[in-house]
C-alpha cells in the first residue's frame, strides 16, 4: 500500500528547507495551496504555489516578487498577513497568515439573503482591509467571496492582494486574457484592462448586492456572456428583488443608494476608493442601528464619490455673551472682549468685558458704592447662571452622546420567535429575524443577537435575533468513481476535508478513480469532517508460475483465469523429457505481468523419432559411427572375434516402434551394435 503522496509531488516535500507540506487545501487556475508547517518558527501557515508554467517568465517572477513584498508591507487585522515568498524549482511560492475556519463564499450561501445590518457589518470589515490597501498604494484587482476568509470568532481576513496584478501583467503578455472572477470584475476592466482603486469599490458593491438578495446581478449561461452583462447593463437596487416585511422592503432606500453608487458602470461614478466607501457604510450603519427606514439626505449623500467635510456630524459649543448669558449666535460672541483689569476690585486676573469698538465699560470708582456693589451681585449671579446653564448644557449633552442614548440588548436566549417578538415589542426595540446553527438549541429558539446580550444598543434601535437551524451538518457527496481532485472540490464544496488518501488494487476501478470512503454517501457530518478516501491504482499483477510439464489446455486455463492473455508459440519443439502436448516452455519464466498482458507457452511434440539405419555387414568403426551420426548412443556386443556388423537393434524395445522390421527409436536413446 502507498500513500497519495504519490499523486501530487509537493505533499510530505520541504520547501526551501524550511515549509513540511502536509496537505492540499484548495487548488485554482492559477495556483494551489497547501497546508505547511513553518520547521524554523514552528507554527502553520498556507503557503500558495503558482503553478510551473507561471514560473518561467522571469518578467512574471520579478512581478510577483515585487506584489509580494508589497503585500508583505501591509499591517491590518482585517488582511492576510504575508510572512515570505520565493522559488521552488520552477514554481514561485508566497507563505501566508494560515486562517481556519470558512470562506465569505460559505456564508453568503448558508445565509444569502441577509439582514441588512448583518451584510453591511461584514462588508465594513473588506472594506477596512481594502481601505488599508489603498492607502498604501495596492489595489486588489480579485476581490470575491472566495479570497475573504472568515475564522471562527467571526473574523474577516482578506487574502491575496496584489497577486492578481502580476498574474495578470503575466497573461496579458502572454496570450491577451485578463485574470479574475467573471462575477465580480469591473468593467473597465473588461474593455481596456486599466485598474484603480474604483475596481475595488466596484467588487465589494456587487458582493453586498449578493448578500442582500441572495442572488448575482450579472449572470449568464458563459462568463463573456456575464462580462457582456457588466459592461452593458446597469444593476436593479437590491431592494426591489431583496426581502420584504409586511409589503415593503427590508433594504431602505440609502443602502440601495450605496449598492448602486458602489457597483456604477462609470468609474467616476463610484466611490473614490475605498476610504470613502468604508465612510459611506458608516454612516448607513449608523442608520440602521437606530431603525431608520427612509432618508432622502442620506441616499444622496451616498450618491457623493469624495469625502465631504460638511457631512461630518459636528455639535456647537455654548459660549458666553457680553451681559454673561449664553451668546445666542457667531456675531454676539465675536463683538466681546474678555480683557483683565486689576482695577475692578476683584482678585488679580479677574476679568471684564469690553465690546468690539474698544471702549471698556465705566470704572468701578466712579460708581456709588451700592451701586457698584448691586452691579457686581447680578454679574456675578449672571455669570453663575451662564457657567451652570453652560455645564448642564454640556454634561446632559456628553451624558446623551455617551450613554443616555444607549441601554443595554435583553437576553433573548432560547426564546421562540414569537417570544422573542413580544420582549422586542415590550422593551421598544426593533427586530429582524436571522438563522445560525447551534449544536444545544433546539430548532427555532434563539441562539444569539446582534448585539451580544448585554451590549450597547440605542433606544429603539434594531436588535437582529438568529434562530437556531440546529446542528450544522452536511451530506458526505458521492465520490466513488471520481478523480482525487474533483472529490477533494466535491468535498470542500460540502464543507467537508479529505482525509488520508490510500492507493489500492482494483480490478474495477479505472486507475486514479476513487474505489471506496471512509463515510457512506449522503450521510450527514459535521463540517470540517475528514474522509478518507481509497484510491484504484489498477487490477493486482498476477504472479508468473512454472507450467512445464503441464498441459497446454491446463496453462491456458490458469493463467486466462488469472486476467492473462494466453498465446502459443508458432512452433511446437521436440523433447525427450516432456511429453507431447504439454508445456515445454513459457515466457516470461518468471515475475509478475499485469492484467491482460500476453504469456507466451511452448508445447512439446514428444520426443523426435529417427530410424536406426541398416549397417549389416560394415565394419564396425564404420557401424558405430553411421549409428552415432543418426543420433543414437551405440553399445557393442561382440560375438566371436569378427570385427563385421552383424546389426543394431534398440536398447529399450519400449520406447520405440518396429515398422516391418525396421526400428524407429527417439533421437538420443541408445542402441546395440552387434559384431561378429
Amino acid at each position: 500500500m502507498t500513500t497519495a503522496n504519490n499523486t501530487d509531488p509537493l505533499l510530505g516535500r520541504v520547501v526551501d528547507g524550511r515549509y513540511r507540506i502536509n496537505r492540499k487545501l484548495a487548488r485554482g487556475g492559477m495556483a494551489t495551496v497547501y497546508l505547511a508547517d513553518d520547521l524554523r518558527l514552528t507554527r502553520t501557515v498556507a503557503i500558495k504555489v503558482m503553478h510551473e508554467n507561471l514560473g518561467s517568465d522571469s518578467d512574471f517572477v520579478a512581478r510577483f516578487d515585487h506584489e509580494a513584498r508589497a503585500a508583505a508591507r501591509l499591517s491590518h487585522p482585517s488582511v492576510v498577513s504575508v510572512f515570505d515568498q520565493g522559488m521552488d524549482g520552477e514554481r514561485p511560492y508566497i507563505v501566508m497568515e494560515f486562517v481556519e475556519g470558512s470562506t465569505l463564499r460559505h456564508v453568503i450561501t448558508r445565509e444569502a439573503p441577509m439582514t441588512p445590518i448583518r451584510a453591511v457589518d461584514l462588508i465594513s470589515q473588506v472594506a477596512g482591509a481594502v481601505a488599508a490597501a489603498h492607502e498604501g498604494g495596492i489595489i486588489h484587482r480579485d476581490l470575491k467571496p472566495e479570497n475573504v476568509l472568515i475564522s471562527p470568532r467571526g473574523q474577516l481576513k482578506v487574502a491575496d492582494f496584489g497577486l492578481a496584478r502580476a498574474v495578470t501583467a503575466h497573461t496579458a503578455t502572454a496570450n491577451g486574457m485578463l485574470i479574475g472572477t467573471v462575477s465580480y470584475i469591473a468593467p473597465e476592466l473588461v474593455t481596456h484592462g486599466h485598474a484603480d482603486t474604483r475596481c475595488d469599490v466596484y467588487a465589494m458593491g456587487i458582493v453586498l448586492y449578493e448578500m442582500l438578495t441572495g442572488k448575482k446581478p450579472h449572470t449568464g449561461d458563459t462568463p463573456i456572456q456575464v462580462a457582456y452583462s457588466h459592461v452593458h447593463n446597469d444593476i436593479v437596487a437590491p431592494s426591489t428583488i431583496g426581502p420584504q416585511h409586511n409589503g415593503a422592503p427590508v433594504i431602505p432606500d440609502y443602502l440601495d443608494a450605496l449598492v448602486l453608487a458602489a457597483a456604477a458602470r462609470q468609474p467616476a461614478d463610484r466611490p473614490r476608493d475605498a476610504k470613502v466607501l468604508l465612510e459611506h457604510l458608516h454612516a448607513v450603519r449608523d442608520a440602521l442601528s437606530r431603525g431608520v427606514r427612509s432618508d432622502a439626505a442620506l441616499a444622496a449623500r451616498m450618491r457623493q464619490t469624495t469625502i465631504d467635510d460638511a457631512d461630518q456630524v459636528t455639535t456647537a459649543v455654548p459660549m458666553l455673551a457680553a451681559n454673561g448669558a449664553l451668546a445666542t449666535g457667531p456675531e454676539e460672541v465675536s463683538n466681546a472682549t474678555l480683557m483683565f483689569d486689576p482695577a475692578a476690585g476683584g482678585p488679580p486676573g479677574a476679568a471684564s468685558l469690553n465690546y468690539g469698538d474698544g471702549a471698556p465699560l465705566p470704572s468701578p470708582s466712579a460708581l456709588p458704592l451700592l451701586a457698584r456693589r448691586a452691579r457686581s451681585r447680578i454679574r456675578g449671579r449672571n455669570t453663575l447662571i451662564a457657567i451652570l446653564a453652560l455645564s448642564l448644557v454640556l454634561g446632559v449633552g456628553g451624558w446623551y452622546l455617551l450613554a443616555g442614548r444607549f441601554t443595554t440588548t435583553p437576553d433573548f436566549t432560547n426564546l421562540t420567535q414569537a417570544q422573542a417578538q413580544d420582549l422586542a415589542t415590550k422593551k421598544g426595540f426593533l427586530i429582524g429575524f436571522d438563522a445560525d446553527y447551534s449544536e444545544t438549541i433546539p430548532v427555532g429558539q434563539v441562539v444569539r443577537t446582534d448585539p451580544a446580550k448585554g451590549e450597547r444598543v440605542p433606544w429603539g434601535g434594531t436588535i437582529t435575533v438568529f434562530l437556531s437551524k440546529g446542528p450544522e451538518r452536511y451530506p458526505v457527496p458521492s465520490l466513488v468513481g471520481r478523480t482525487v481532485d474533483d472529490a477533494t472540490q466535491a468535498l470542500t464544496s460540502s464543507h467537508l476535508a479529505v482525509g488520508k488518501v490510500t492507493d489500492v488494487w482494483d480490478e474495477k476501478v479505472g486507475i486514479g478513480l476513487v474505489v471506496s470512503a471512509s463515510l457512506e454517501a449522503g450521510k450527514s457530518v459535521k463540517p470540517g469532517t475528514q474522509v478518507d478516501l481509497n484510491v484504484s491504482k489498477g487490477p493486482a499483477p498476477v504472479k508468473i508460475v512454472s507450467m512445464v510439464g503441464k498441459t497446454f489446455d491446463e496453462a491456458k486455463a490458469y493463467y486466462e483465469a488469472a486476467g492473462l492473455v494466453v498465446a502459443r508459440a508458432p512452433e511446437d519443439k521436440f523433447s525427450t523429457k516432456v511429453p507431447a502436448g504439454s508445456v515445454v516452455s513459457q515466457s516470461p519464466k518468471d515475475g509478475t505481468l499485469a492484467k491482460g498482458k500476453t504469456i507466451t507457452l511452448t508445447v512439446s511434440k514428444g520426443p523426435e523419432m529417427v530410424n536406426i539405419p541398416d549397417v549389416g555387414g560394415l565394419s564396425a568403426n564404420k557401424a558405430k559411427q553411421t549409428l552415432t551420426n543418426a543420433g543414437f548412443k551405440v553399445t557393442l556386443e561382440k560375438h566371436f572375434s569378427s570385427a563385421t556388423a552383424w546389426g543394431a537393434k534398440p536398447q529399450d524395445p519400449s520406447v520405440c516402434t518396429n515398422n516391418g522390421g525396421t526400428w524407429s527409436c527417439p533421437k538420443g536413446s541408445g542402441v546395440i551394435l552387434v559384431l561378429y
